[in-house]
């Protein structure tokens, strides 16, 4: 089932897409004429509370009342909000060995830039990439990102006044389900609610300047309209494994990057195991994949302007399109 956050006459409501990702199904208002229990479906957060059970609810009202035609609404006119407006919690993870080998060469590049120039960049750009730092093969590296800043699809992102540097980066998001702490990784595919695309920006510039006190990213990764998501959440019965999933990343309708979500170096399970470690897990909390290999400005030489588009496409899951503005 695909759910989505969507705005209707003034109010955010929960819905389910249908398969043809054309319509929206009510399913507060399809509670309502059943007589069933409509606060389950007041927020994503309290359909995700009621686990299981609020999901069958939600695919029995679909089965009962999918033909009456005034429960639906088609999408083109359907402003979608972030399928989880406010997520309990945001932790983004480097799960991609491409990524991180690219992306470390592209920070030396934009560091030579400055001293030597566009061609000193090339230079760094063509030299042959690292080999993976071993850590990333002993435990999970993520940090806690901010959770508030979280805008949905079709969204304007206004880029901050402080960065020049403007970046996408294409990552797989799973939602957790269940509040729990110590989860085993067998038991933690039991934990995901569902998956989403995450398009974690990055004011490039300014993040590189924060690391190198040993901290961060902070403001390099923390503005309004930073973590975007969607188009709508896909339950992880339907989904399947996330790392099976074709992407593609589009500016201005132009191909930047085409990779898959293969060869994660820890699966989501593993992530979450990691994390929940002494540590309650609570559903709604959003982790981030980290960048799919070749899925950024960074690894490739090639930034966001003013004014670009932004599409990052992902098999199972649909389209996520948002537009950057720079502000003077």
């Amino acid at each position: 089932m695909k759910l989505a956050t969507y705005e209707s006459d003034g109010a955010a409501k929960v819905g389910a897409i249908d398969d043809a990702g054309s319509r929206i199904f009510d399913l507060g208002g399809a509670a309502k004429r059943a007589g069933v229990d409509a606060s389950l479906f007041a927020s994503m957060l309290n359909l995700i509370d009621a686990d299981d059970a609020g999901l069958d609810v939600a695919r029995t009202l679909l089965d009962r009342r999918g033909d009456e035609a005034d429960l639906w609404s088609s999408l083109r006119g359907t402003t979608l909000l972030a399928p989880l407006p406010e997520p309990r919690q945001m932790r983004d993870g480097m799960s991609f060995a491409t990524h991180i080998r690219q992306s470390g060469r592209g920070a030396r590049a934009m560091q030579a830039m400055q001293v030597g120039g566009v061609g000193a960049f090339d230079r760094v750009m063509a030299e042959p990439l690292p080999e993976l730092a071993a850590v990333y093969r002993k435990i999970p590296i993520y940090y806690i990102t901010n959770r508030q800043t979280v805008v949905g699809p079709d969204t304007i992102v206004r880029w901050p006044r402080y960065s020049k540097v403007m970046d996408y980066e294409l990552e797989i998001a799973a939602i957790t389900k269940r509040t729990r702490a110590n989860i085993r990784a067998a038991d933690a595919g039991g934990h995901i609610f569902g998956y989403t695309i995450l398009n974690d920006f990055s004011a490039r510039d300014r993040q590189f300047l924060e690391m190198e006190g040993r901290l961060g990213p902070a403001k390099g990764k923390s503005f309004d309209g930073s973590n975007a998501m969607g188009p709508w959440i896909v339950t992880a019965d339907e989904l399947g494994d996330p790392e099976t999933l074709n992407v593609e990343v589009r500016v201005n309708g132009e191909t930047r990057a085409t990779s898959d979500t293969s060869g994660m170096l820890f699966s989501f399970a593993e992530f979450i195991a990691d994390a929940a470690q002494d540590e309650t897990i609570r559903a709604g909390e959003v982790f981030g994949s980290g960048t799919v290999g070749n899925c950024c400005g960074l690894e490739i030489g090639r930034f966001l302007k003013g004014g670009d588009e932004v599409a990052l496409h992902v098999d199972r899951i649909g389209v996520l399109r948002n537009t950057i503005v720079a502000q003077n």
